[in-house]
This record gives structure tokens, C-alpha cells and sequence, in this order.
């Protein structure tokens, strides 16, 4: 009858175990010089041998003819305890067996002396599952129990454990087992067994089994029923790794604000019976290989994929800085744990993915921290506008401070004598991202203003509309400081010395909100514009006189007579 690799190949010594090195040289250490404790507790993650070192330590103490601490698994008690057949080593589950009934029975078992061995162990799995009142009663016997008796518990939550009990145990924590010796055990157990197994395959079942050797021999299992070499890419396929291209669709979705784009796939994610929140799981999962790409250098040790996935996911993550990554798993973890219990997981996943295209539709100051970390991103790169208008050398190349007055391509003269003040275009409020604006606000995109000079007028109500901005759009604020406002008929032109500003209004919504905030103080709807103020004209240099008048006016000063013929 077949047995599956990771009950075939479960250590029988302390020296089979992988990677805990410092557990098995002291619980050795203690067998070997007689030292033993009445209780242990082995904590740890799964899968990283507390139970098969509770069963070798069970054996050791119990073994005729033990060798360094080690059982020699060749006499009567020994095979024993292996076959089952040693009632004095009693293994119980505190999942299924955790009430005071149960832990009262196994207190009137220990007082009885061991029938076939030295010394009667009680190996209590899962410890933490155990009722308050099966600790109370577990407490008075575990301090003080029959010389005859050792307890052994395991649990992978030891902070679930009363201080009572970690006080009256001797501790050993279990480490997650390092990928590379995880690898070369695969690598044996798959010789032993003829499995051809590669060792890029073995090292992606270790990085995929995250520590637990139990995970990666029953992976190994079921790559083995795949014919031919069990290659990355058989891996990758029998873990679930393969077939993850909608990720990167939907991040692509994401990265360029195409709303429509991450619907449409998620619809026909949903028709194919994809389920909302396995994929919310799998997307948080991958943004998390973002962020590793944008902050660790050796994030390819990180991430669980193939070698040919790191190129593409570093390049996406290239897209997005890392403050609207960390938005995005926090806002994937919320709607992850929210979606169970929701009405529509279908509506839940889409009102989701559309906060995640579009920013500005998340008004919750982490959503408002990443659109500025993304802002100063831009101003940092040069891609102050969309990609619409970085097709445009307008907008996409600043403007100076003070800016050459316009001149017309045929000059008149008319315009020569007075220079007309520049009125540049006024930011457009249309992005690359749509902008949803109340009803009872004017948020009308802004028309570009037209080189006209009629009489311009202060804005006697500046700091009220800048006050009333502060409630609208606050991470716009502070570069509105010293700034100021002058009237144009029903245009509204920004006097600022921040040579920034004019590219800071062509993002994002701040020109609507500039406009929300005038209509809330004046109820008047004007356009949004920038006041270059016009370099000062030159004074007209005085007309050169005459050569021949100033040889007639110094003569006239010498007395010489001018004879005028």
C-alpha cells in the first residue's frame, strides 16, 4: 500500500531533522547526561517537526540503547512506539479532546506506572485548543507529576497559552526551515524515491512551501504523478502558480486609471466562475510582490514565482510608487475580510478595483497620502501631465517664472506701444482619471483664456475661497500659500510665486476644486487661469541728435560766426 512521502520520510533521529539544529543538539545534550525535564513545549509554525522531534524525544527517553541522545530504533521499545504498539507513549489531540472530562481522565491515567517502558509520555498536540477549565485542571499535574510521567506540548499559537502553563515548561521554538535546506532534503527523499526532480524545481516547491517540510514533501508528491522531469514550470503548474496573467491585466488596468478596462475583465474573470475573493486574495498577493520589487533589492529571493516572471513584475511595479502600492493592499485586505459577509461579492470586487483605478474616488487619507506621494513622484521624473497631454510640448514643459510677452507672427503697430498682459491657458481639469463633482458645485472644466486686456479687478474674497479649499482639498492648500487673485470677467486668474503650481493645477482635480471653492464663496462660476505678470517695458532711449547740429552748437559756443549759404 502506497504511503505518502511526508509519513514515509518522517525523521526517526534528531540528526533526520532539517533545519533546527539548536532544538536537536539540546534535546540530545539533555538525553545524553540524564537532565530531563518533566514538561517541553515545542512552538512553532507548521510543518517544521514538533511533532516528529516529541516522538523522537519520546523514543530517546524510553530507548535500551540509546546512541548521543539518539534512539537506536532497533530494540523492542523502539519499534514499539513506531508501530503503535507502547501504550505508555499516548498521543492526544487538544483540538478534539480539550475539555475538563478529558484532562481529569488523563490525571487518574498518570498516576498508574508505565507498562512496557521507563517512563509514560503524554504528547499533547495542539495544546492551545485546550478549554480554561482543562488548563486548570492540567495545571496542578504538569507542576508537580509522578516521577514516572513526561509531558510534551505542541502548539503553533503559544501566545494563546496561560502564563501558568509557559511557566512550568521547558521551551523550544521551531524556525521556518531555510528554502535551501528544505531543497537539498527534496532533492534526496527524490533520489531515494527515482522521482527526476530538478534542483530549480526543488527550490521553487521550498520557496512555495514557505518553511514547512511537511508542504513541500506532499507538493513533491503531487508534482510526482506529472510525467517526465518535474522542471519550474511543472512546479509552478501542480502549485498554482501558472495562469496568472489576469493579475497582470488588472494591474495594467490599474496602473493606467482605465476604469473601463479592470470591468470588463472582471466581468469575464466572474462568467468563468472566478471567485471574488479568492481573487482579491491573489491580487493583494501580487501587489505585495510589487512592493517588494519597489524596496528590496533582492526581492527576487522574496517572491514565489518562476525566474521569467521577475523581469515583468519589476518592470509593472515601476509604475506605481510605493505609497499607492501600500494603498492598494490596504485597501484589498479591508474588502478581502469585508466580502464574505457582503450581499454582492460582484459589486463589492468592482466598487473595489474601481477605487484602486481611480484615486480620486477614495477620499480616505490613506488614499489621499498616495496621490500626493504620486504627485511628488511626477514633479521628481518630469511627467507632470497625462499621457494625452505629455503628447503636448505646452503642457508637458514647464513655464518659466516670467515668461516673454507673446508677439504676434505679423507685427503691428499698435501693439508695439502697449504690450498686452500674457494670459496663459488656464489648467485643464480633465485628466487621464474621470473627476466626479456634486451637483450643486460648478466644476466645469476650464477654457483657456484668451489673450484679451480688459480691466483687471482684485478678488476681495481670496482668502475665503481659500479657506472654504482647505475643506475641499487639503494637499493643495500649502501650495496656494501667498497667493492671490484677480477678476477678469468671468475669468479668475492666480497670482502665486510658486513656479510649480500652474503644472500642479494640470493634475488631478485641483482646478475643479479651486472652482468648487469660488462657487461656495461667491456663487459665480468663473474659469480657472494663471497671472503671468508681463516684463517691464524698457524706457524709450532718447533720439540721437544731429552730427552737423552738434558742429553748428559748439561753434556757437567758441563765437566762431556760422555763415548759413
Amino acid at each position: 500500500m502506497y504511503q505518502v512521502l511526508y509519513r514515509k520520510w518522517r525523521p526517526k533521529t534528531f540528526a533526520d531533522v532539517v533545519g533546527q539544529p539548536a532544538v536537536t543538539a539540546s534535546l540530545m545534550g539533555a538525553v545524553k547526561s540524564g537532565r530531563l525535564s518533566h514538561a517541553y513545549l515545542f512552538t512553532g509554525s507548521r510543518g517544521t517537526g514538533k511533532t516528529s522531534c516529541a516522538k523522537i524525544l519520546a523514543k530517546a527517553v524510553n530507548c535500551e540503547h540509546p546512541v548521543d541522545g539518539n534512539p537506536c530504533n532497533e530494540c523492542a521499545t523502539c519499534r514499539g512506539i513506531d508501530a503503535g504498539t507502547i501504550l505508555d507513549v499516548i498521543e492526544i489531540d487538544a483540538a478534539s479532546n480539550n475539555g475538563v472530562d478529558n484532562i481529569r481522565d488523563l490525571r487518574e491515567e498518570a498516576n498508574y506506572t508505565p507498562a512496557n517502558a521507563k517512563y509514560r509520555v503524554y504528547i499533547i498536540d495542539e495544546v492551545h485548543m485546550l478549554s480554561v477549565g482543562a488548563f486548570n485542571a492540567l495545571l496542578k499535574t504538569l507542576e508537580e507529576p509522578p516521577e514516572h510521567v513526561k509531558f510534551i506540548l505542541a502548539t503553533t499559537e503559544v501566545h494563546k497559552l496561560p502564563a501558568t502553563i509557559l511557566s512550568r515548561c521547558q521551551r523550544f521554538d521551531f524556525k521556518r526551515i531555510e528554502p535551501r535546506d528544505i531543497a537539498s532534503r527534496l532533492l534526496y527523499v527524490a533520489g531515494q524515491e527515482n522521482i527526476p526532480l530538478t534542483e530549480d524545481g526543488a527550490m521553487l516547491i521550498a520557496r512555495v512551501a514557505d518553511g514547512a517540510m511537511r508542504d513541500a514533501l506532499s507538493l513533491l508528491d503531487r508534482c510526482a504523478a506529472y510525467e517526465g522531469e518535474i522542471t519550474e514550470a511543472v512546479v509552478s503548474d501542480a502549485a498554482g502558480l501558472a495562469g496568472r496573467e489576469h493579475l497582470f491585466r488588472l494591474t495594467e488596468g490599474i496602473a493606467d486609471r482605465d476604469g473601463a478596462q479592470v470591468i470588463e475583465l472582471l466581468d469575464e474573470l466572474y462568467n468563468n466562475a472566478c471567485s471574488m475573493d479568492r481573487l482579491l486574495l491573489d491580487l493583494l498577493a501580487h501587489f505585495r510582490n510589487l512592493m517588494l520589487a519597489r524596496s528590496v533589492p533582492n526581492y527576487g529571493e522574496l517572491i514565489v514565482c518562476q525566474k521569467s516572471e521577475l523581469a515583468a513584475i519589476r518592470a509593472q511595479a515601476e509604475r506605481f510608487s510605493l505609497a499607492r502600492i501600500l494603498n492598494a493592499m490596504d485597501v484589498l485586505q479591508d474588502a478581502a475580510g469585508k466580502l464574505k459577509g457582503g450581499a454582492n461579492a460582484r459589486t463589492a470586487a468592482e466598487m473595489v478595483l474601481l477605487r484602486l483605478a481611480d484615486p480620486s474616488l477614495d477620499t480616505d487619507v490613506r488614499a489621499l497620502t498616495a496621490r500626493i506621494a504620486e504627485l511628488e513622484r511626477r514633479l521628481d521624473t518630469g511627467a507632470f501631465a497625462s499621457p494625452e497631454k505629455a503628447a503636448s510640448e505646452t503642457h508637458s514643459a514647464p513655464q518659466p517664472a516670467e515668461p516673454e510677452p507673446p508677439q504676434a507672427e505679423s507685427p503691428a503697430p499698435e501693439k508695439a506701444e502697449a504690450p498686452a498682459t500674457q494670459v496663459p491657458k488656464a489648467p485643464e481639469a480633465t485628466r487621464a482619471e474621470p473627476q466626479a463633482a456634486p451637483p450643486a458645485s460648478p466644476t466645469e472644466s476650464p477654457v483657456p483664456a484668451k489673450a484679451s486686456t480688459p480691466t483687471d479687478t482684485p478678488f476681495q474674497k481670496w482668502s475665503e475661497a481659500l479657506e472654504r479649499l482647505s475643506a475641499i482639498d487639503r494637499p493643495l492648500v500649502p501650495h496656494m500659500r501667498g497667493s492671490s487673485a484677480v477678476e477678469r470677467g468671468d475669468l479668475l486668474l492666480i497670482q502665486s510665486n510658486n513656479p510649480l503650481l500652474e503644472q500642479f493645477l494640470q493634475t488631478g482635480s485641483h482646478a475643479n476644486c479651486i472652482m468648487r471653492a469660488v462657487y461656495d464663496v461667491t456663487g459665480k462660476k468663473y474659469r480657472i487661469g494663471i497671472f503671468h505678470a508681463p516684463r517691464a517695458a524698457a524706457a524709450p532711449a532718447a533720439p540721437k541728435k544731429d552730427p552737423l547740429e552738434n558742429l553748428l552748437s559748439r561753434a556757437q559756443t567758441l563765437g566762431v560766426e556760422v555763415i548759413d549759404q
